[in-house]
């Protein structure tokens, strides 16, 4: 355990050391709900009854956060391997795993501070919520198991193709794709249902209708419907990482 806190510590020490990179994603996020808040408030959406659509976004905005900073997180391991750091932490007589687990645990921490940090901000703007206590343990583990899966997909990226253009196509073709294809912007019903079908499996849909439920009150699935997918992607995606550690 000494081991896999000191990597968080470092993880967070690195983080802290490029605010430019921290305002980025606190700021990107905000922005984005400024915009479709302007661009789809004129538009008729069945969001349900006295629920504006600043509110109804915050929740998938707040998990836009977690998807964009957990998908950059092979960026800071390429930087670790081309220093050579990496290659030293795993000579030492520490397991790999916990080496890893450590900076994932890291990053998953930051996220879910910077995705707090987020919902404050939108409520300070005009969203509206109604939380619901029942349902917070588990928007918290979804929004955890969504990061610790993007974060173990993006270092298997990185630990596989070991440079920075490799992780800027990925990041790209990984975001875009799971924030247009999830219900972080529109609800399901407004969707065609060739594009309702494949929300229906999107992780991040998973996720952010769990905060929806905590959030807004609004209907989810049982927590295990929620969790459990979530769970085995994220274990699935960390052993394939831990497996790319192998020499």
């Amino acid at each position: 355990m000494d081991i896999l806190w000191a990597v968080v510590r470092r993880t967070w020490a690195k983080a802290l050391r490029r605010p430019v990179v921290l305002s980025f994603s606190l700021v990107q996020p905000l922005l984005w709900m400024l915009l479709f808040g302007f661009l789809f408030q004129r538009f008729p959406l069945d969001l349900g009854a006295n629920l504006s659509y600043a509110s109804f976004v915050l929740p998938g905005i707040c998990a836009m956060t977690v998807l964009f900073g957990s998908s950059q997180a092979g960026v800071g391991l390429i930087r670790d391997l081309q220093t050579k750091f990496w290659q030293r932490m795993l000579a030492t007589r520490a397991a790999s795993p916990l080496i890893l687990g450590g900076k994932i645990a890291g990053d998953t921490l930051r996220l879910l501070l910077q995705a707090i940090i987020v919902l404050l901000l939108g409520v300070a703007i005009g969203a509206r919520l109604d939380p619901q206590a029942s349902a917070s343990v588990t928007a918290v583990l979804a929004l955890a198991l969504f990061a610790i899966a993007l974060g173990s997909l993006s270092s298997l990226i990185a630990l596989r193709a070991r440079t920075a253009e490799a992780m800027a196509v990925f990041v790209h073709l990984v975001n875009m794709p799971l924030l247009f294809t999830s219900t972080a912007l529109v609800p399901s019903r407004q969707m065609p249902d060739w594009l309702a079908a494949i929300a229906a499996v999107n992780p991040l849909t998973l996720t952010v209708d769990a905060l929806r439920a905590a959030l807004l009150s609004q209907p989810a699935p049982a927590p295990l419907v929620t969790l459990v997918p979530l769970a085995l992607l994220a274990a699935a995606l960390f052993g394939l990482a831990c497996r790319a550690l192998r020499p």
